[in-house]
């Protein structure tokens, strides 16, 4: 392992992405911890940080401690030694994690993190961590790294298959695969049998190609449940067990009631739902707003929490807001 770690991250100057990846699965580690903590009021734990009575959420310290080590990263990118760039990369991948773990905070501009919608940020840091997984490995998305650039045949061949790779993923992100399209980047072949196979019957590509395909349509709907299933199962599981709250009876009847919400054939051209793309990515709606006005004062419409406002969002993270109930 001693000798992997020097020959694959040392030795290839990767230890400042390592130390990123390390601090960014700490990070977000230990603040799903600390809010476990402090949501269960725990006397030895610290508690939300509410100067003058407002509180102010992780996500704040995130973004400066982000800022401040990538001002350092970029500041000592040419003549910083490789420890001092992974000090600063480990603070950069910490304050990532602060951000991502309050991703849904951003999105809805509402206080989610114990809601359904909060799931949003648990997907925001699988993301995050494929992603940057697959680069420490030595991935690379339109790696150019054994192009002569002194040939000009090698450079055309190059930019050709560039622009082919992006165009096969133009193909699998409009198929609505956001993941297959993302790591399909790093990994050619997935990207190639993606963009053949059938599109899920909510995206883009189906509105276009298949509404007028009957026995298209049905076989994208019965392949997406059947593949979808188990993948969501686990996900949810997963997803309640770092709330603190794994069931797996949930996660089965989660996933059919997600399956029941999101699988479904996508309405012809011109008709409603011009945000296919949008669904296809996001199956939960939301409403936006700004720094001055939140979009309907902490509720979202049709949602449990404008019918009954003794559901709505709790603002502090300590209090017991279940997320399944």
């Amino acid at each position: 392992m001693g000798h992997w770690f020097q020959e694959s991250i040392i030795d290839n100057g990767r230890l400042p992405l390592f130390m990123a990846y390390i601090g960014f699965i700490l990070g977000f580690l230990g603040i799903r911890i600390s809010v476990r903590l402090i949501r269960a009021e725990v006397s030895w734990w610290f508690n939300n940080v509410t100067p003058g009575g407002m509180h102010i959420h992780h996500v704040v310290f995130g973004t400066v401690l982000t800022m401040l080590s990538g001002l350092g990263l970029i500041a000592l990118a040419i003549n910083g030694s490789q420890t001092t760039l992974s000090i600063f990369a480990a603070l950069f991948g910490v304050g990532a994690a602060l951000v991502l773990d309050e991703f849904a905070l951003i999105f809805y501009l509402r206080d989610v993190y114990w809601a359904e919608e909060g799931r949003a940020s648990i997907d925001a840091v699988f993301v995050a961590v494929a992603v940057m997984g697959l680069v420490l490995l030595g991935f690379h998305p339109l790696d150019w790294a054994g192009v002569d650039t002194a040939d000009v045949v090698s450079i055309v061949v190059a930019v050709v298959y560039s622009a082919f790779v992006l165009l096969l993923a133009g193909v699998v992100l409009l198929k609505g695969k956001i993941w297959t399209g993302l790591i399909g980047l790093f990994i050619f072949p997935l990207l190639l049998v993606a963009s053949i196979r059938l599109a899920r019957p909510t995206s883009p590509w189906a509105r276009w190609r298949y509404t007028k395909r009957p026995k298209k349509m049905n076989a994208a709907v019965k392949r997406e449940r059947r593949v979808r299933r188990p993948l969501i199962r686990a996900k949810i599981f997963l997803q309640d067990l770092m709330a603190g709250k794994p069931d797996v009876a949930h996660a089965k009847s989660g996933a059919e009631a997600e399956l029941d919400a999101t699988v479904h054939a996508a309405p012809a051209p011109g008709e409603s739902g011009e945000l296919v793309l949008a669904a296809a990515i996001s199956s939960v709606g939301g409403g936006s707003g700004t720094i001055d006005q939140l979009p309907f004062d902490g509720q979202t419409p049709g949602s449990p929490e404008s019918a009954d406002p003794s559901r709505r969002p709790h603002e502090s993270e300590h209090e017991p807001v279940e997320p399944h109930t």
